[in-house]
């Protein structure tokens, strides 16, 4: 076998603060918190005088994490429009299974989240929707019906 699973998903933000009170909104679990600085964090990343604030948050099964950097040094670097559309290249969204999708569209709202389109109905077997929280980040919502 080549790996093992698939550990984390990183998102680079600038109000890391907010990020984490929404995606424990969602239902993730904050793991942790902690400034991430020196030599070998230079090493892996290729930037040199970094200094920057990671936190490390899990589904309630365990199996996923998304991993929030706010860079302190160097500064984040914008890459893209900040409310790209979904046909933009690179990453566009992490998708949740939920079990009350309008429950968790209403919570997420209280920390500014939009839908992107609408709740739509996919046959007989999912309600979805895309949902933009802070900063841009889109998160898709499913709940299976069947």
């Amino acid at each position: 076998m080549t790996i093992q699973r698939m550990d984390n998903v990183l998102i680079v933000v600038d109000d890391l603060d907010a990020v984490i009170s929404f995606f424990v909104e969602l239902g993730m679990e904050l793991e942790g918190k902690a400034p991430i600085e020196g030599h070998w964090v230079e090493r892996v990343i290729g930037i040199d005088d970094v200094r920057q604030d990671v936190a490390m948050l899990r589904t309630p099964d365990g199996h996923g994490r998304i991993e929030l950097a706010k860079f302190h040094t160097p500064k984040a670097i914008g890459a893209e429009p900040k409310d790209a559309p979904a046909n933009t290249l690179g990453i566009r969204r992490i998708m949740f299974a939920v079990d009350d999708i309008e429950d968790v569209v209403a919570r997420l709202r209280t920390h500014g989240a939009e839908l992107v389109g609408e709740l739509a109905q996919y046959e007989d077997i999912y309600r979805l929707c895309y949902v933009r929280g802070p900063e841009g980040i889109i998160v898709g919502l499913a709940e299976q019906l069947s």
